[in-house]
């Protein structure tokens, strides 16, 4: 069972690096391009900011977001900002999710995010670490797949696995460590089956589509890494 505290403890920490990272920065270097194409660095802060406020109105019984237009046009107008704004905005809204937090709720109740997909509540926590530590690493700022906790990797292994699952455009995708350790399986039942190996970073970087994407990853059984659908 999903343990939102330690969940929320975590985002906390995360949140954290985030913060102290972000601050060595400057703010011609908010303009840079990140590791998302199309995205400045500023994109990726703004994104994260209101993501948090986003998850705050889901544990509150509101839609995650106005619209998919409203978002995106809330992520424009922030991206320009100074360094010192941006920060201000990551913090204040990272205490506001955090303080959502807080008082006794029903964790087992069914939540809506975004696009009619629900969700135990108790899971948002962790949906909300994702968000911070990914996007730290699309921030291209030297924070890298391989340097996020073995924990966080195995569980956004497994949590991706899972939703590429049943996908009749991806094969049947068995994954292992480069010792042939089983780390799961993802796909339909279509196709050829594909085993692929590798590290627990170069595995998730393929099933998240950071870093190298498994450019990496040895194609043990099947004959092509499949690509799979964007995030």
């Amino acid at each position: 069972m999903t343990d939102h505290v330690h969940d929320l403890a975590s985002v906390r920490e995360a949140t954290d690096r985030l913060l102290t990272a972000v601050a060595k920065l400057d703010n011609a270097s908010l303009s840079e391009e990140s590791h998302l194409p199309g995205w400045t660095r500023g994109h990726i802060l703004a994104h994260l900011a209101r993501n948090a406020d986003a998850l705050v109105n889901v544990l509150e019984g509101r839609p995650m977001y106005e619209s998919g237009t409203a978002r995106d046009a809330d992520i424009e107008r922030d991206a320009g900002r100074p360094l010192e704004e941006h920060l201000a905005d990551l913090r204040d809204s990272g205490a506001r999710f955090l303080a959502t937090g807080e008082p006794a709720q029903d964790w087992q109740r069914t939540v809506e995010l975004r696009n009619g997909v629900t969700d135990l509540a108790a899971n948002v926590p962790f949906r909300r670490l994702v968000e911070v530590e990914l996007h730290h690493v699309d921030l291209n700022i030297g924070y890298e797949l391989d340097d996020l906790s073995d924990e966080f990797t195995d569980r956004e292994i497994a949590f991706l696995a899972d939703r590429w699952s049943g996908r009749p455009d991806v094969p049947p995708v068995t994954l292992t460590l480069l010792g042939g350790e089983p780390v799961g399986r993802t796909g339909g039942t279509e196709g050829t089956p594909v085993t692929l190996a590798g590290s627990k970073d170069e595995l998730l970087g393929w099933l998240a589509g950071r870093g190298l994407q498994g450019a990496h990853l040895a194609v043990t059984a099947g004959d092509h890494l499949p690509e799979l659908p964007a995030l």
